[in-house]
């Protein structure tokens, strides 16, 4: 049986180095000779992140609950898990990072991930999921693509190169986009078994 102050601390803490990471972000972005706050919400990374923070935070102060809660919560499992094996697989290297660069990279991209992914096998909340919340929780990498993909015809910018359009062309990022929304939804439905099988295996 999992510890309620266990629970609550352990996610205390990843909320708050999700939001040390969020805030060096904005920190090094704002100061850059070419800085746009406003393209941070471009990347996947940055909105998982925010939503690890909010939902880790609503977990630590015990207020929980809810279905918006639970489609939260699953988008924001998801969607780091995501964050961090696409940056390691696809990402990591591309560019040279010193300083706070480096730091706040590294607490978005690795810290944060492991954190609130150990946290969830551990210590999470349990039995709180179901089939309707996998199928909410797809609507996120759906904003996410109607943001980003139209933003970056108007203004140029794609935050990552597999959904640059400019580039690549429409044909090549559909393509990458389906299979990353195919490995998500793979994710979220396999969230959920493990959930669910978690939820009826633990004493009460």
């Amino acid at each position: 049986m999992r510890s309620e102050k266990l629970t609550r601390a352990w996610f205390a803490v990843t909320a708050l180095v999700a939001l040390t990471g969020l805030g060096t972000q904005v920190a090094v972005t704002a100061s850059a000779p070419d800085g746009r706050v406003a393209n941070l919400l471009c990347f996947f990374t940055i909105d998982s992140n925010l939503l690890v923070t909010l939902t880790s935070a609503l977990v630590a102060l015990g207020v929980a609950r809810g279905r918006l809660f639970t489609v939260l919560w699953l988008d924001a499992l998801v969607g780091i898990i995501v964050t961090g094996i696409v940056y390691q697989v696809a990402l990591a290297g591309l560019y040279e990072l010193h300083g706070l660069s480096l730091f706040a990279d590294t607490m978005l991209h690795k810290v944060t991930p492991i954190l609130f992914v150990l946290g969830w096998l551990l210590a999470a909340p349990r039995g709180v999921l179901s089939w309707r919340t996998v199928w909410w929780s797809l609507l996120y990498p759906l904003a996410w693509l109607a943001f980003t993909l139209p933003r970056g015809a108007i203004t140029g910018f794609y935050p990552y190169p597999f959904v640059d359009a400019g580039t690549l062309g429409y044909g090549q990022v559909a393509l990458n986009c389906v299979f990353i929304g195919l490995f998500f939804t793979a994710l979220a439905a396999g969230a959920f078994l493990y959930d669910r099988r978690l939820a009826r295996v633990e004493p009460a």
